[in-house]
């Protein structure tokens, strides 16, 4: 039996999160129906102009996604600090551009005076609402309804258009934060749809390829891609938020693995990935079978032993 998402989300274990979600019925995501010839290509500009849409209210952030022809994949990082730093008014105010809202929500944002029985209301409202703003339920069921309706809308149909669970995995350590992504980001290449991550369209990939050959230096955190959580360097004092290593090595780490997956070519690991596979603590006999089908060697939680142990300590996880 599936476990509660409560269950499944601790920040104290970690922030980021690698989510998957399923289409059901014959109904396509994106891509092309063989048998009616109907394209669906189009659906990918909706799903990922939606999910790079929604960091601007909630507070989350995209580290890395991948749209298929019938689901696709997110790595999410979930800024709780952000959320806290929040004034009421700045919460009602990311509230409504999701939802009304409330009664006494309308007359706060108008300048109305409330009495003290109804801001008092008002404020358990605010908090949940704040809650939810830094939650990836939400963040995930915003995103799923929107498209689902779109979709309804274009098929003719009603009903559900997504698989009424979305999976979700903790990523426990920076060794599995960036096998994920890296299996998130090589998606298409996988399934035979690019030849090259750069040439991936509808992934975070493409979308830090693109800004890094416009940039002079693109391991700055100010001219990396604005809609993606960024890449801040090798870990320091005082280091700024967002992914621990560097983005041109996160890229030549991209690359070598996507190389090293292919059958006709087996390439040699050059020395600057051997680096940061040594930074990161990973072995690298055990890197290709992470990349490679990721959501099979974890389920629930995904990083070392050390990571795991101490997470389900955190929320008192027992052995079967």
């Amino acid at each position: 039996m599936p476990k509660p998402r409560k269950q499944q989300v601790s920040l104290d274990a970690t922030p980021y999160y690698h989510c998957v979600s399923r289409c059901v019925r014959r109904a396509f995501l994106c891509g092309t129906d063989h048998l009616s010839g109907q394209c669906y290509e189009h659906r990918r500009g909706w799903l990922e102009d939606k999910l790079l849409s929604l960091p601007e209210i909630f507070a989350i952030d995209i580290a890395a996604y991948a749209i298929m022809s019938n689901h696709y994949h997110v790595v999410l990082f979930i800024d709780a600090r952000r959320a806290k730093a929040w004034s009421d008014i700045e919460v009602i105010e990311r509230w409504h551009h999701l939802f009304k809202g409330n009664l006494f929500s309308q007359k706060f944002v108008k300048g109305e005076k409330l009495d003290h029985a109804q801001r008092a209301r008002l404020q358990i409202y605010i908090e949940e609402w704040r809650s939810r703003l830094s939650s990836i339920s939400w963040f995930m069921r915003v995103l799923n309804e929107a498209i689902a309706r779109e979709a309804n809308i274009e098929d003719g149909c009603s009903g559900r258009f997504w698989e009424g669970r979305f999976k979700s995995q903790a990523l426990l350590d920076e060794a599995a934060l960036a096998a994920c992504m890296a299996y998130v980001d090589l998606n298409p290449v996988r399934a035979s749809i690019s030849k090259t991550p750069e040439a991936s369209e509808y992934t975070s990939i493409k979308r830090r390829c693109d800004a890094a050959k416009k940039s002079t230096n693109p391991n700055h955190k100010a001219q990396q891609v604005e809609t993606l959580h960024p890449f801040v360097g090798n870990p320091r004092q005082n280091i700024p938020q967002g992914i621990q290593m560097k983005l041109t090595d996160y890229l030549e780490l991209v690359d070598w693995t996507g190389r090293i997956l292919r059958h006709d070519k087996r390439g040699d690991i050059s020395k600057s990935t051997e680096n940061i596979l040594a930074r990161l603590g990973i072995d690298d006999s055990q890197w290709l079978e992470m990349t490679e089908c990721f959501e099979e060697c974890f389920r629930t939680f995904a990083g070392g032993e050390q990571s795991l142990r101490a997470a389900c300590e955190t929320l008192n996880y027992k052995r079967p």
